[in-house]
Protein backbone atom coordinates (compact mmCIF):
# COMPACT_ATOMS: atom_id res chain seq x y z
CA UNK A 1 0.00 0.00 0.00
CA UNK A 2 1.70 3.09 -0.99
CA UNK A 3 2.40 5.83 1.94
CA UNK A 4 0.24 8.85 2.93
CA UNK A 5 1.81 12.01 2.88
CA UNK A 6 0.68 15.79 3.17
CA UNK A 7 1.62 18.02 0.48
CA UNK A 8 2.28 21.41 1.16
CA UNK A 9 2.96 24.30 -1.67
CA UNK A 10 6.85 25.97 -1.65
CA UNK A 11 5.21 29.12 -0.09
CA UNK A 12 2.38 27.58 2.49
CA UNK A 13 3.23 27.23 5.78
CA UNK A 14 2.57 23.42 7.79
CA UNK A 15 -0.69 22.85 9.03
CA UNK A 16 -0.22 22.67 13.05
CA UNK A 17 -0.92 19.52 15.48
CA UNK A 18 -1.01 20.05 19.07
CA UNK A 19 -0.11 16.26 20.93
CA UNK A 20 -0.90 16.27 24.23
CA UNK A 21 -0.44 13.10 26.02
CA UNK A 22 1.16 12.41 29.45
CA UNK A 23 3.06 9.34 28.31
CA UNK A 24 6.56 10.90 26.93
CA UNK A 25 6.99 7.79 24.96
CA UNK A 26 3.97 7.47 23.06
CA UNK A 27 3.32 11.62 23.03
CA UNK A 28 7.08 11.36 21.14
CA UNK A 29 6.48 8.44 19.15
CA UNK A 30 3.16 9.96 17.68
CA UNK A 31 4.96 13.47 17.13
CA UNK A 32 7.60 12.01 15.36
CA UNK A 33 5.24 10.27 12.86
CA UNK A 34 3.36 13.58 12.12
CA UNK A 35 6.28 15.15 11.77
CA UNK A 36 7.19 12.93 9.42
CA UNK A 37 3.80 13.35 7.33
CA UNK A 38 5.17 16.77 6.41
CA UNK A 39 3.41 18.57 10.38
CA UNK A 40 4.29 21.32 12.64
CA UNK A 41 4.21 19.55 16.02
CA UNK A 42 3.47 21.25 19.20
CA UNK A 43 3.70 18.89 22.10
CA UNK A 44 2.05 19.08 25.96
CA UNK A 45 2.19 17.16 28.54
CA UNK A 46 -1.30 17.21 30.33
CA UNK A 47 -4.40 19.00 29.79
CA UNK A 48 -3.58 22.10 31.38
CA UNK A 49 -0.47 22.62 29.33
CA UNK A 50 -2.11 21.53 26.72
CA UNK A 51 -4.98 24.20 26.69
CA UNK A 52 -2.73 27.25 27.51
CA UNK A 53 -0.92 25.49 23.73
CA UNK A 54 -3.96 25.79 22.22
CA UNK A 55 -4.86 29.52 23.33
CA UNK A 56 -1.29 30.42 22.87
CA UNK A 57 -0.81 28.80 19.08
CA UNK A 58 -4.08 27.79 17.81
CA UNK A 59 -3.16 24.49 16.26
CA UNK A 60 -5.11 23.49 13.11
CA UNK A 61 -5.69 20.04 15.30
CA UNK A 62 -5.36 18.92 18.93
CA UNK A 63 -4.19 15.13 19.72
CA UNK A 64 -5.97 14.56 23.06
CA UNK A 65 -5.38 11.51 25.50
CA UNK A 66 -8.70 10.55 27.04
CA UNK A 67 -6.52 9.35 30.46
CA UNK A 68 -4.38 12.31 32.02
CA UNK A 69 -3.78 13.55 35.66
CA UNK A 70 -5.15 16.51 36.72
CA UNK A 71 -7.38 17.46 33.65
CA UNK A 72 -8.45 14.37 31.25
CA UNK A 73 -9.46 14.47 27.73
CA UNK A 74 -12.51 15.13 28.20
CA UNK A 75 -12.81 17.65 30.37
CA UNK A 76 -10.15 19.04 28.57
CA UNK A 77 -12.74 19.44 25.28
CA UNK A 78 -15.32 20.72 28.10
CA UNK A 79 -13.26 23.62 28.84
CA UNK A 80 -12.76 24.47 24.82
CA UNK A 81 -16.16 24.02 23.79
CA UNK A 82 -17.28 26.84 26.74
CA UNK A 83 -14.14 29.42 25.49
CA UNK A 84 -15.86 31.05 22.56
CA UNK A 85 -12.52 32.02 21.23
CA UNK A 86 -11.37 28.09 21.02
CA UNK A 87 -15.06 26.75 20.29
CA UNK A 88 -14.05 25.49 16.73
CA UNK A 89 -11.00 24.05 17.37
CA UNK A 90 -10.65 20.18 15.97
CA UNK A 91 -10.05 17.49 18.90
CA UNK A 92 -9.10 13.88 17.91
CA UNK A 93 -9.61 11.90 21.25
CA UNK A 94 -7.04 9.09 21.77
CA UNK A 95 -8.27 6.03 24.23
CA UNK A 96 -7.08 2.48 24.71
CA UNK A 97 -10.96 1.59 25.53
CA UNK A 98 -13.01 2.11 22.31
CA UNK A 99 -16.36 0.88 24.12
CA UNK A 100 -19.38 2.62 22.33
CA UNK A 101 -20.37 3.90 25.77
CA UNK A 102 -16.92 5.82 26.27
CA UNK A 103 -17.18 6.92 22.50
CA UNK A 104 -20.35 8.22 23.37
CA UNK A 105 -19.41 10.31 26.66
CA UNK A 106 -16.14 12.13 24.55
CA UNK A 107 -18.01 13.30 21.64
CA UNK A 108 -21.03 14.66 24.27
CA UNK A 109 -18.51 16.45 26.04
CA UNK A 110 -16.68 17.94 23.25
CA UNK A 111 -14.62 15.47 20.98
CA UNK A 112 -14.94 15.80 17.15
CA UNK A 113 -13.69 12.33 16.18
CA UNK A 114 -11.66 9.34 18.20
CA UNK A 115 -8.50 7.16 17.47
CA UNK A 116 -7.79 4.29 18.97
CA UNK A 117 -4.39 4.30 20.55
CA UNK A 118 -3.91 1.08 18.97
CA UNK A 119 -4.47 2.18 15.51
CA UNK A 120 -2.28 1.74 12.32
CA UNK A 121 0.05 4.26 10.99
CA UNK A 122 -2.66 4.47 7.65
CA UNK A 123 -5.32 4.84 9.94
CA UNK A 124 -3.84 7.68 12.16
CA UNK A 125 -2.92 9.36 8.77
CA UNK A 126 -6.31 9.29 7.52
CA UNK A 127 -7.88 10.17 10.64
CA UNK A 128 -5.56 13.26 10.92
CA UNK A 129 -6.17 14.40 7.28
CA UNK A 130 -9.95 14.13 7.70
CA UNK A 131 -9.15 16.03 10.95
CA UNK A 132 -7.41 18.57 9.25
CA UNK A 133 -9.73 18.85 5.91
CA UNK A 134 -12.82 19.82 8.91
CA UNK A 135 -9.93 22.76 10.57
CA UNK A 136 -9.51 24.19 6.96
CA UNK A 137 -13.19 24.11 6.28
CA UNK A 138 -14.47 25.91 9.45
CA UNK A 139 -10.83 28.16 9.21
CA UNK A 140 -12.41 29.16 5.72
CA UNK A 141 -16.02 30.00 7.28
CA UNK A 142 -14.76 31.71 9.98
CA UNK A 143 -12.96 34.12 7.42
CA UNK A 144 -15.99 34.59 5.65
CA UNK A 145 -17.90 35.15 8.47
CA UNK A 146 -15.77 37.93 9.43
CA UNK A 147 -15.23 39.26 6.04
CA UNK A 148 -19.01 39.70 6.39
CA UNK A 149 -18.47 41.27 9.93
CA UNK A 150 -16.17 43.95 8.39
CA UNK A 151 -18.75 44.65 5.75
CA UNK A 152 -21.45 44.51 8.14
CA UNK A 153 -19.24 47.42 10.12
CA UNK A 154 -18.64 49.18 7.09
CA UNK A 155 -22.35 49.36 5.99
CA UNK A 156 -23.28 50.38 9.43
CA UNK A 157 -21.03 53.43 9.41
CA UNK A 158 -22.50 54.03 6.11
CA UNK A 159 -25.80 54.39 7.09
CA UNK A 160 -25.12 56.16 10.20
CA UNK A 161 -22.82 58.86 8.22
CA UNK A 162 -26.42 59.17 5.48
CA UNK A 163 -28.75 59.55 8.50
CA UNK A 164 -26.43 62.27 10.36
CA UNK A 165 -26.38 64.00 6.68
CA UNK A 166 -30.11 63.68 6.14
CA UNK A 167 -30.59 64.57 9.38
CA UNK A 168 -28.84 67.74 8.94
CA UNK A 169 -30.89 68.91 6.41
CA UNK A 170 -33.85 68.87 8.34
CA UNK A 171 -35.19 72.25 9.84
CA UNK A 172 -34.73 72.83 13.78
CA UNK A 173 -37.85 73.27 15.53
CA UNK A 174 -38.77 77.42 16.05
CA UNK A 175 -40.08 80.26 14.57
CA UNK A 176 -40.21 80.19 10.81
CA UNK A 177 -41.55 83.92 9.88
CA UNK A 178 -42.83 85.88 12.72
CA UNK A 179 -46.64 84.14 13.26
CA UNK A 180 -45.95 81.22 12.49
CA UNK A 181 -44.43 78.68 14.59
CA UNK A 182 -42.68 74.85 13.37
CA UNK A 183 -42.89 71.75 15.47
CA UNK A 184 -40.75 68.71 13.87
CA UNK A 185 -40.41 65.38 15.24
CA UNK A 186 -37.99 62.72 13.10
CA UNK A 187 -37.51 59.25 14.03
CA UNK A 188 -35.04 57.30 11.33
CA UNK A 189 -35.47 53.51 11.30
CA UNK A 190 -32.82 51.04 11.99
CA UNK A 191 -33.03 50.57 8.22
CA UNK A 192 -32.07 54.27 7.01
CA UNK A 193 -34.50 55.61 4.70
CA UNK A 194 -35.92 58.47 2.41
CA UNK A 195 -38.31 60.63 4.35
CA UNK A 196 -37.37 64.24 4.05
CA UNK A 197 -38.53 67.29 5.15
CA UNK A 198 -38.15 71.15 4.89
CA UNK A 199 -39.64 74.96 4.38
CA UNK A 200 -39.26 77.15 1.69
CA UNK A 201 -39.48 80.42 2.16
CA UNK A 202 -40.43 81.97 -0.73
CA UNK A 203 -40.69 85.45 1.31
CA UNK A 204 -41.52 86.64 5.30
CA UNK A 205 -45.80 86.41 3.70
CA UNK A 206 -45.26 83.38 1.58
CA UNK A 207 -43.80 79.81 3.02
CA UNK A 208 -43.47 76.49 1.04
CA UNK A 209 -43.37 73.24 2.77
CA UNK A 210 -42.63 69.61 1.69
CA UNK A 211 -42.29 66.44 3.12
CA UNK A 212 -40.75 63.78 0.72
CA UNK A 213 -40.56 60.12 0.76
CA UNK A 214 -38.31 57.75 -1.65
CA UNK A 215 -39.17 54.40 -1.74
CA UNK A 216 -36.58 51.65 -0.62
CA UNK A 217 -34.37 51.58 2.50
CA UNK A 218 -30.65 52.18 2.89
CA UNK A 219 -28.21 54.95 1.49
CA UNK A 220 -29.67 55.45 -2.09
CA UNK A 221 -33.01 56.61 -0.88
CA UNK A 222 -31.05 58.93 1.64
CA UNK A 223 -28.63 60.60 -1.05
CA UNK A 224 -31.85 60.70 -3.38
CA UNK A 225 -33.90 62.60 -1.10
CA UNK A 226 -30.85 64.29 -0.40
CA UNK A 227 -30.45 65.37 -3.81
CA UNK A 228 -34.24 65.78 -4.15
CA UNK A 229 -34.43 68.26 -1.49
CA UNK A 230 -31.52 70.54 -3.57
CA UNK A 231 -33.99 70.61 -6.61
CA UNK A 232 -36.72 72.02 -4.41
CA UNK A 233 -34.44 74.73 -2.82
CA UNK A 234 -36.05 78.38 -3.41
CA UNK A 235 -33.11 79.61 -6.14
CA UNK A 236 -33.65 75.95 -7.81
CA UNK A 237 -37.52 76.02 -8.13
CA UNK A 238 -37.21 79.84 -9.40
CA UNK A 239 -34.63 78.47 -12.09
CA UNK A 240 -36.31 75.07 -13.17
CA UNK A 241 -39.84 75.93 -12.45
CA UNK A 242 -40.20 79.76 -12.49
CA UNK A 243 -43.45 79.45 -10.49
CA UNK A 244 -44.08 78.63 -6.77
CA UNK A 245 -47.22 76.59 -7.51
CA UNK A 246 -47.36 73.25 -6.19
CA UNK A 247 -48.60 71.61 -9.12
CA UNK A 248 -45.71 73.41 -11.45
CA UNK A 249 -43.61 72.23 -8.97
CA UNK A 250 -44.78 68.49 -9.12
CA UNK A 251 -45.44 68.62 -12.74
CA UNK A 252 -41.75 69.37 -12.87
CA UNK A 253 -39.85 67.59 -10.32
CA UNK A 254 -41.64 64.24 -12.32
CA UNK A 255 -39.95 65.01 -14.98
CA UNK A 256 -36.65 65.43 -13.40
CA UNK A 257 -36.80 62.38 -11.21
CA UNK A 258 -38.01 59.52 -13.74
CA UNK A 259 -38.07 55.80 -12.23
CA UNK A 260 -34.59 54.50 -11.35
CA UNK A 261 -33.53 51.26 -13.24
CA UNK A 262 -34.84 49.00 -9.75
CA UNK A 263 -38.28 50.92 -10.02
CA UNK A 264 -37.58 53.39 -7.10
CA UNK A 265 -40.29 56.29 -7.09
CA UNK A 266 -40.83 59.35 -4.58
CA UNK A 267 -43.76 60.45 -2.68
CA UNK A 268 -44.50 63.92 -2.16
CA UNK A 269 -46.67 66.45 -0.69
CA UNK A 270 -45.91 69.81 -0.99
CA UNK A 271 -47.75 72.89 0.16
CA UNK A 272 -47.63 76.51 0.13
CA UNK A 273 -48.94 79.27 2.81
CA UNK A 274 -49.81 82.71 1.74
CA UNK A 275 -50.13 84.29 5.04
CA UNK A 276 -51.77 87.53 3.50
CA UNK A 277 -54.50 85.86 1.35
CA UNK A 278 -54.79 83.58 4.42
CA UNK A 279 -55.19 80.65 1.96
CA UNK A 280 -53.33 77.11 1.65
CA UNK A 281 -52.77 75.37 -1.70
CA UNK A 282 -51.23 72.15 -2.17
CA UNK A 283 -50.46 69.03 -4.41
CA UNK A 284 -49.25 65.80 -3.78
CA UNK A 285 -48.02 63.08 -5.53
CA UNK A 286 -48.34 59.38 -4.23
CA UNK A 287 -48.47 60.90 -0.59
CA UNK A 288 -51.30 61.28 1.53
CA UNK A 289 -49.44 62.84 5.05
CA UNK A 290 -51.01 66.36 5.12
CA UNK A 291 -53.49 67.14 7.76
CA UNK A 292 -54.98 70.69 8.55
CA UNK A 293 -56.60 71.08 12.15
CA UNK A 294 -58.31 74.15 12.38
CA UNK A 295 -59.29 75.58 15.66
CA UNK A 296 -62.45 74.96 15.81
CA UNK A 297 -61.48 70.76 16.13
CA UNK A 298 -62.80 69.82 12.64
CA UNK A 299 -59.70 68.11 10.41
CA UNK A 300 -58.99 67.92 6.99
CA UNK A 301 -57.19 65.51 5.31
CA UNK A 302 -55.74 66.93 2.50
CA UNK A 303 -55.36 63.77 -0.27
CA UNK A 304 -56.00 63.32 -4.17
CA UNK A 305 -55.63 60.07 -6.22
CA UNK A 306 -52.53 60.35 -8.13
CA UNK A 307 -49.41 58.81 -9.69
CA UNK A 308 -46.13 58.89 -7.23
CA UNK A 309 -43.33 60.95 -9.10
CA UNK A 310 -41.55 59.30 -12.06
CA UNK A 311 -43.82 56.89 -13.63
CA UNK A 312 -45.01 58.97 -16.11
CA UNK A 313 -43.75 62.05 -17.67
CA UNK A 314 -46.45 63.45 -19.02
CA UNK A 315 -48.14 63.55 -15.97
CA UNK A 316 -49.80 66.74 -14.45
CA UNK A 317 -50.24 67.67 -11.37
CA UNK A 318 -52.60 70.53 -9.95
CA UNK A 319 -53.15 72.15 -7.29
CA UNK A 320 -55.75 72.47 -4.58
CA UNK A 321 -56.48 75.37 -2.34
CA UNK A 322 -57.74 75.87 1.23
CA UNK A 323 -58.95 78.73 3.46
CA UNK A 324 -56.79 78.64 6.76
CA UNK A 325 -56.94 80.72 9.64
CA UNK A 326 -55.71 82.33 13.12
CA UNK A 327 -54.65 79.07 15.28
CA UNK A 328 -55.22 76.53 12.35
CA UNK A 329 -52.17 73.95 12.72
CA UNK A 330 -50.89 72.17 9.66
CA UNK A 331 -49.20 68.65 9.66
CA UNK A 332 -47.33 66.99 6.86
CA UNK A 333 -45.76 63.21 8.31
CA UNK A 334 -44.20 60.38 6.92
CA UNK A 335 -46.70 57.29 6.42
CA UNK A 336 -44.26 55.77 8.87
CA UNK A 337 -46.81 57.20 11.25
CA UNK A 338 -49.66 55.68 10.96
CA UNK A 339 -48.60 52.36 9.34
CA UNK A 340 -47.27 50.85 12.44
CA UNK A 341 -48.35 47.59 13.64
CA UNK A 342 -49.51 46.68 17.09
CA UNK A 343 -48.57 42.85 18.80
CA UNK A 344 -51.21 41.71 16.07
CA UNK A 345 -50.27 43.37 13.58
CA UNK A 346 -53.32 45.84 13.34
CA UNK A 347 -52.07 49.13 11.86
CA UNK A 348 -52.34 52.36 14.39
CA UNK A 349 -53.89 53.95 10.89
CA UNK A 350 -54.91 57.73 9.69
CA UNK A 351 -58.32 57.48 12.10
CA UNK A 352 -56.48 56.83 15.47
CA UNK A 353 -53.82 59.70 14.53
CA UNK A 354 -56.78 61.85 13.90
CA UNK A 355 -58.82 61.20 16.66
CA UNK A 356 -54.83 61.76 18.72
CA UNK A 357 -54.70 65.27 17.05
CA UNK A 358 -58.05 65.85 17.81
CA UNK A 359 -57.74 64.86 21.64
CA UNK A 360 -55.03 67.28 22.39
CA UNK A 361 -57.47 69.81 20.93
CA UNK A 362 -55.51 73.40 21.56
CA UNK A 363 -52.73 72.28 23.86
CA UNK A 364 -49.17 73.57 22.44
CA UNK A 365 -48.09 72.50 19.09
CA UNK A 366 -44.79 70.51 20.41
CA UNK A 367 -46.82 68.96 23.33
CA UNK A 368 -49.59 67.57 20.01
CA UNK A 369 -46.04 66.35 17.98
CA UNK A 370 -44.20 64.67 20.99
CA UNK A 371 -47.80 63.55 22.24
CA UNK A 372 -48.64 61.73 18.64
CA UNK A 373 -45.26 59.95 18.54
CA UNK A 374 -45.87 58.87 21.82
CA UNK A 375 -49.01 57.32 20.97
CA UNK A 376 -47.79 55.11 18.19
CA UNK A 377 -45.04 54.10 20.47
CA UNK A 378 -47.32 53.03 22.52
CA UNK A 379 -49.59 50.91 20.05
CA UNK A 380 -46.66 49.29 18.52
CA UNK A 381 -45.27 48.53 22.04
CA UNK A 382 -41.78 49.53 21.61
CA UNK A 383 -39.63 52.89 20.82
CA UNK A 384 -38.35 51.76 17.06
CA UNK A 385 -40.29 52.47 14.12
CA UNK A 386 -40.46 50.15 11.78
CA UNK A 387 -40.04 52.51 9.20
CA UNK A 388 -38.72 56.21 9.40
CA UNK A 389 -41.32 57.95 11.17
CA UNK A 390 -41.60 62.43 10.22
CA UNK A 391 -43.68 64.54 11.71
CA UNK A 392 -43.81 68.84 10.68
CA UNK A 393 -46.24 70.76 12.42
CA UNK A 394 -47.19 74.70 11.79
CA UNK A 395 -49.23 76.89 13.50
CA UNK A 396 -50.45 80.00 11.99
CA UNK A 397 -50.66 82.53 14.86
CA UNK A 398 -50.86 85.71 12.35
Amino acid sequence: MPSLSVKHTAHAAPRTVLVVDDEPTARMALAARLKRLGYRVIEAGDGKAGLEALRRERPDLTILDWMMPEMDGPSFCEQVRQDPELLSSQILMMTSQDQPEQIAEGLARGADDFLSKAASKYEITARVQAGMRTATLIRRLEDVTDQIRRKQEVLEQELQSAARYVESLIPASGIVVPGVQMVQAYRPSLALGGDLFNIVRWSDDFLGLYLLDASGHGVSPALRSASFATFLRRDSLLHHVGSNDPGAILTEANKQFPLTDNGHYFTIVFASLDLRRHTLSYATAGHNGALLHRRSGETCWMAKPNLPLGFDNSTTYVAEELPVALDDRLYLLSDGLYEVPDPTGELWGQVRLDETIRRFGDRPLAEVVSGTIAEAIRWQGHEQFPDDVALMGLEIAV
